[in-house]
């Protein structure tokens, strides 16, 4: 049966290999587990005449200026993967290597444009929308922002936006099926015969997958049809109820239906991997980091950290451009990064306060481990930021505790670069 239940939704993305170019489809490979309620959508730009000259007081027209898509998504229990996908393709440079039975991915942020369209390599998605309703592809999705959180007690956390082009392909078509009616007295016959078969493997899914058809009895008079069957063949024909009486010499019907899906609609497996949780996570601050020698000195943060948060922002700007097709957009500009580290903590000391009157510049590691996969190697979820500095520290009151917000700002190192993310699981690629 057709359902609508958000339970039944689901979304894959081409999370190992990005597209080859804007808006080339990828074929998708990991079908993720997001939260319930995140879906790929669709973003029509449509504007009427509202404010032309027609002599009437409202909109008499709209305008159909093609579309863009977006994405919002969340891990409430956030997996080596799902954070491997987001920073691939939000930082845009991924270098993986073999790690025991598994691989590493270092990833950092790329350098200037990934080429003349596209500023990060871009992403396919697909979204099923609850069940037999419909399932679209969404081609160029790309990377806005990004949100990892690492709250006292918990698992981590992610979420994030992406934002796409708008090029779509649907699964359900509307087929117009021109009839010329029976001689006297005038009549349809009771069936319909489709251009292609209808998806299904048995006769009630396929007769769910037809939504809709109705006719065309006068001029822009639409009226619903009842049907009662639909055949496996190819084309399938439709069983309808008759139509008597009809009076021109040909009749138009519309027909919404799901025809055997392409190989776009079979969705991937899922992969399984640990939740981090935050207990195994240790952070430091302070001390020095660089890419050759890791992180020196500095100091471990304990108890007294409440949670640790690192956000991106790529201000990615979806246009489109003079000699494009007009129905989606044709680039994605990052119009320029921006990453934030906020520490919230119990305010047991002058630390923090010390380091912002001094201006201090600072490195910073957060490292969290989950099971190990093979000897000596664990999945694993590593953020290195060589320089940050705070911005403000303001304190407060946090129930009966002394609390204090380090807002940090996360710079450019001159030859370590602004952060360095590092994954280790059992996928071969992201965003190759």
């Amino acid at each position: 049966m057709r359902s609508w239940r958000t339970q039944h939704n689901l979304v894959a993305l081409s999370a190992n290999n990005a597209e080859t170019a804007i808006n080339t489809e990828q074929s998708a490979d990991t079908t993720f587990l997001v939260a319930n309620g995140d879906m790929i959508m669709r973003d029509p730009k449509r504007e009427t005449n509202e404010n032309e000259l027609t002599g009437k007081e409202e909109a008499d027209a709209i305008y159909n200026l093609g579309d863009l898509s977006n994405f919002s998504f969340n891990f409430e229990k956030a997996q080596p993967q799902h954070l491997a996908m987001a920073y691939g393709f939000g930082l845009g440079s991924v270098a993986s290597a073999a790690a025991g039975s598994g691989y590493a991915h270092t990833i950092t942020p790329i350098a200037n444009d990934l080429d003349a369209s596209r500023s990060n390599p871009s992403m396919t998605g697909v979204m099923r929308v609850g069940n037999q309703i419909v399932k679209g592809r969404f081609a160029s999705l790309f990377v806005d922002s990004i949100t990892a959180k690492f709250p006292r007690g918990k698992f981590v956390s992610l979420s994030g936006a992406m934002l796409g082009t708008g090029k779509f392909t649907s699964s359900v078509t509307e087929e117009v099926v021109a009839v010329v009616p029976d001689a006297d007295p005038f009549s349809i016959s009771t069936s319909l015969t489709l251009a292609s078969a209808v998806q299904g493997a048995t006769a009630a899914e396929r007769l769910q997958n037809v939504q809709r058809i109705r006719v065309e009895l006068a001029t822009g008079v639409w009226t619903e049809v009842e049907f009662t069957a639909v055949s496996a063949a190819t084309p399938a024909v439709v069983t309808i109820e008759a139509l008597n009486g009809i009076s021109t010499d040909s009749v138009n019907f519309k027909v919404l239906y799901i025809p055997t899906e392409p190989a776009w609609c079979t969705f991937p497996s899922q992969i399984s991997e640990t939740p981090l949780r935050v207990t195994d996570a240790t952070f430091y601050m302070g001390g020095k980091y660089t890419a050759a020698g890791g992180f020196e000195g500095g100091r471990q943060f304990g108890c007294e950290v409440e949670s640790v948060e690192h956000s991106f922002q790529n201000n990615m700007q979806i246009e489109m451009c003079m000699g494009g097709s007009g129905a989606y957009a044709d680039r994605g500009f990052r119009d320029g990064r921006v990453q934030t580290l906020k520490v919230d903590r119990e305010f047991r000391d002058y630390i923090l306060q010390q380091s912002l009157e001094d201006g201090e510049m600072l490195s910073a590691q957060i490292v969290a481990e989950g099971q190990e996969f093979d000897t000596g190697h664990n999945y694993t979820i590593a953020l290195y930021f060589p320089q940050i500095a705070l911005l403000k520290a303001p304190w407060s009151a946090n129930g009966k505790r002394l609390a204090e917000a380090g807002d940090f700002r996360v710079f450019e190192h001159a030859t370590e670069g602004s952060v360095r993310v590092l994954v280790k699981n059992l996928v071969a690629t992201y965003a190759a």
